[in-house]
């Protein structure tokens, strides 16, 4: 049996990174974690084949090769996966399909031939076994949740690794809290289900020994979802595995409420830990308490996120524009928390509401649903009515972004951030290999954003700044320079100009 293993292509988003990869030569983000993982389930004697349309184009010697077609995508990239799915059709190339995309809304591909989905681990053996005996089913669903100790090693070896800026694992899924506008729970549950620290290893190890030395993310939805099993467990095995390894660094997502934890905090850093995503969505509690983020709540989210900063871990963001309480006063306040906090990736989008969530249900109850949502965090759609006039929403919206982005601000944010910013001490041995791509990005930036950006005045500001003050971090200055680069990139695909004006904090 041979099989294709196929990943639509991602437009160009503001997690896409795109136009920020180019400074180091590479082509996407990471490789696609689940069917990489689906691909170590399937039967060893089939010859598998992984096309990741993000670095590389589907080819006719492809299609002419494949008896199968698996495929998984996201909301976000709908419209590649319709097109190849025609593609593999009209090859005559029968199509599996799984993952979020498909377990939303398979009523919507009616040319794909089988349908895995929610978790492969419980789905997937039952299609394997029907399919040997020629009687595979379309649609293979379950409730249950997987056990991840059963969870194997993905297949790497499939993946041109040289081609990505970061890799991907998954330690736990599900997670405690009931945001409403969240469709994590719905998918994956309110238990944190984990891996052992063993697998974890096995997985590092297997990475390590292809050579990889570079960023790992781990993609948990709420990497901190079982404190206790974290201190006792896994993050002991990383502090210990990351002595005899050098150059990975991690970063992952969490709630707010690692703040409260020093000692996670303090392990997570100690680990490798040195940036973790937190969705904080809004200044304005009475907006919190209406999407059930209660863990938000009574808290102040400046000190929250300086904590953390503190710590050694960069806080990346996710805003919300849209809520019910929401008044046109929001936009202002957003902005000032996001300067003030130092904040430099704030990924900023107007409410959606997924399918299956508790936001989809009551929306569409009341009648305040609209087309299907676009899977894009910030592109500036949403499905629902929202109680602001849309128009105004959609305005405040583009002052927001444009003010966020633009080079006098954005520069000043890192230069605040920076200042909080305690990176641990931690030696190891220099990786020649990432130090040689690491001088090659920072010429392109030197010219890209220091001889013909607009924002150059800014660039050379914080270049030299941080060559005098702050030397240790001068690395991840120019890094994130070059993220603003790719934001503004987005920002200008999408925003129209604007007469009106967002002030800056004081």
């Amino acid at each position: 049996m041979n099989v294709l293993l196929l990943y639509p292509e991602f437009p160009d988003t503001f997690w896409s990174f795109k136009h920020a990869l180019r400074f180091i030569r590479k082509k996407a983000s990471s490789p696609p974690l689940g069917l990489l993982t689906v691909a170590a389930m399937l039967p060893a004697p089939w010859h598998k084949r992984l096309v990741d349309l993000n670095i590389a184009g589907l080819n006719t010697e492809d299609l002419e090769w494949a008896d199968y077609a698996f495929i998984s995508a996201m909301t976000v990239q709908k419209r590649s996966a319709l097109e190849v799915i025609a593609r593999c059709k009209g090859a005559g190339v029968k199509v599996v399909a799984g993952g979020p995309l498909f377990t939303a809304e398979f009523e919507r591909f009616a040319n794909v031939d089988h349908f895995v989905l929610n978790e492969a681990e419980i789905t997937l053996a039952p299609f394997l076994k029907d399919l040997a005996q020629g009687c595979a089913r379309k649609l293979y669903t379950t409730s249950d949740y997987a056990d991840l100790q059963q969870t194997p090693v993905p297949l790497w070896e499939l993946a041109d690794l040289k081609s990505y800026a970061t890799m991907n694992l998954q330690y736990s899924r599900g997670c405690p809290y009931d945001c409403e506008f969240c469709n994590v729970t719905a998918l994956l549950g309110h238990r944190p289900r984990t891996k052992s620290a063993p697998q974890i290893l096995a997985e590092l190890d297997s990475l390590y020994a292809s050579g990889w030395r570079r960023s790992i993310f781990f993609v948990d939805d709420n990497f901190i979802g079982n404190k206790k099993l974290l201190k006792t467990d896994l993050l002991p095995a990383l502090i210990a595995w990351r002595k005899s390894k050098s150059g990975c660094a991690f970063n992952t997502e969490a709630s707010i409420n690692l703040a409260d934890d020093e000692e996670l905090m303090q392990m997570m850093a100690e680990a490798g830990f040195n940036a973790v995503f937190v969705g904080i969505e809004t200044p304005a509690a009475e907006s919190l308490a209406e999407c059930r983020k209660k863990q938000n709540l009574q808290r102040d989210l400046i000190a929250d996120v300086r904590r953390i900063q503190h710590a050694g871990m960069q806080v990346q963001a996710g805003f919300i524009l849209g809520f019910d309480h929401d008044t046109p006063a929001i936009f202002q306040r957003l902005v000032d928390f996001i300067q003030q906090s130092g904040i430099v990736t704030a990924m900023v989008g107007l409410l959606q509401a997924p399918p299956g969530t508790k936001l989809y249900e009551r929306l569409k109850h009341a009648g305040r649903l609209r087309e299907s949502m676009s899977g894009d965090n910030a592109d500036g759609t949403t499905n629902i009515v929202p109680r602001m006039n849309l128009e105004t929403l959609r305005a405040g919206y583009r002052q927001v972004l444009q003010h966020l982005y633009s080079p006098e601000v954005y520069y000043k944010r890192v230069k605040i951030f920076l200042q909080e910013y305690q990176p641990p001490r931690i030696k190891s041995p220099i990786n020649f290999k990432h130090l040689s791509e690491q001088c090659g990005a920072l010429l392109r930036s030197i010219y890209r954003l220091g001889v013909v950006g607009q924002e150059r005045i800014h660039y050379w500001k914080l270049f030299l700044w941080t060559l005098v003050r702050r030397p240790r971090v001068f690395p991840l200055a120019i890094t994130l320079a070059v993220y603003g680069y790719h934001f503004r990139k987005v920002s200008m695909l999408r925003v129209p100009s604007t007469s009106q004006r967002i002030h800056e904090p004081k």
